[in-house]
Formats: structure tokens, C-alpha cells, sequence
């Protein structure tokens, strides 16, 4: 449970310059290979709950092919391929006796730390408050199924919330629109009630504001100006 401390603080949009993303620094295609979806609309890897089952089995399958925790967690860190090549050409298993980059080895004592000062934080002189520490993340779930792209802000309204709000509780969700299909959004607790009559009203509203345009462009015309 460390390991996404380290690897991006807890920040879901936290993004590498090998373009790893998340709470768990997934690559797209170590993501997709775990279930994780990745596209224009979604992305995975900034869930919470989805991208922590994806790098639990992950880690899972590194255990099984390394016997070993911390070479688990090296493979984690540089690639399971990259490993097991060390592991050949140096004729040992032995996570110590492995002569492996700086980036990796400091890897792992990076979780051993994190975990020393947060099971022990006054023990390395962080003195904390009941008022220091984050409240509880609690939450309402909301059901959606649409065979149309959904405004946000039409949710966030139906729900009492800010577009803000709505978009800092799902950031896996990308854009300003909701894709077809079903999907389940987080809302602060509480305001799940009544939200299916007001999403009615309003997207009934929003329904008939919407239509179809259609514009030949002309010469000298810009995709702004349009």
C-alpha cells in the first residue's frame, strides 16, 4: 500500500516522463493488459479502486515469477523482462547481491521509508493532529446509463454539485462529457437522494436544447471562428 505513495504521492493525475499515469504509475499498455480501461473518455489509471485491483494483480504475477517481494517490486519499478535479464546474466536472485540501476534500488527502500514514518510518524518527528490528517473519503454512487454523450455539468446540477466537485471525485473521467454506456460516478455522500427526478427534469431541458447543426465551411474560416 506504499507503493503509490511513492510512485505518485496519491495524486491521480500525476503523469511520468514515460508517460505513466495515476495512482499506480501505469504505462497504456501494462493498464490494458490489467483490465484497465484507456481511451479519449476514460482513464483507469486515475480510479482508485480500479487501478489498485489492476497493480494487486500485477504484483500478484510478479510475486509468482520472482518468488520474492522485493524483486516483485523491482520488476514493478523496471520491467519484469528487464529483470529477469539481470537475473541471467548475473547468475543470482538475491534482491542484495543484484547489481540493478540507482532508480531501483532506491526504489524499494523509498517503500521501506514510507512505511517506517507512517506506521511511526513520531518516531521521525512528525508530531500530528486530529486536524492535520485528511477526513475520511466517504462517497454515493450514481448508476448512469445513456446511449448518448452526457454533459458533466448536467450531472453535477441533477446532483447538488459544482462541475469541480464532480470532476475531483472521478478523475478518470476526461473531457466535459460523459460517454455512452453504463457508468458508475462518486458524489459527495448524501446527495444521491432525489437525484433521479432532478436529472429527469433537466435532462429533459437539455433535450430539447439540443440538435443537430450542420455548416459548410468556408474559405478562411477557422476551426475557432467556426
Amino acid at each position: 500500500k506504499y507503493v503509490p505513495v511513492i510512485e505518485s504521492a496519491l495524486r491521480p493525475h500525476a503523469r511520468s516522463s514515460a508517460n505513466a499515469v495515476g495512482y499506480w504509475q501505469f504505462v497504456k499498455g501494462t493498464g490494458l493488459r490489467y483490465g484497465l480501461r484507456i481511451d479519449a473518455h476514460v482513464d483507469e489509471r486515475r480510479n482508485i479502486f480500479k487501478s489498485t485491483e489492476a497493480a494487486c494483480r500485477y504484483l500478484k504475477k510478479l510475486f509468482a515469477e520472482f518468488n520474492s517481494f522485493l524483486l516483485a517490486l523491482s520488476a514493478y519499478n523496471m520491467g519484469e523482462h528487464g529483470l529477469a535479464v539481470e537475473i541471467d546474466i548475473q547468475q543470482t536472485s538475491n534482491f542484495f547481491d543484484l547489481y540493478l540501476s540507482l532508480e531501483t534500488q532506491q526504489y524499494i527502500y523509498k517503500i521501506i521509508a514510507a512505511k517506517l514514518i507512517f506506521e511511526n510518524p513520531e518516531k521521525y518527528g512528525f508530531d500530528l493532529e486530529p486536524s492535520d490528517l485528511y477526513p475520511d473519503f466517504t462517497f454515493s454512487q450514481l448508476n448512469l446509463s445513456s446511449d448518448k454523450q452526457l454533459p458533466l455539468v448536467l450531472i453535477a446540477k441533477a446532483a447538488g454539485i459544482s462541475f469541480k466537485t464532480l470532476k475531483t471525485m472521478n478523475p478518470d473521467i476526461r473531457g466535459y462529457y460523459l460517454s455512452p454506456g453504463r457508468t458508475t460516478l462518486l458524489v459527495p455522500r448524501g446527495h444521491e437522494k432525489d437525484f433521479p427526478a432532478r436529472f429527469a427534469k433537466l435532462h429533459e431541458q437539455w433535450q430539447t436544447r439540443v440538435h443537430k447543426q450542420f455548416h459548410i465551411v468556408k474559405p478562411g474560416e477557422s476551426l475557432i471562428s467556426i
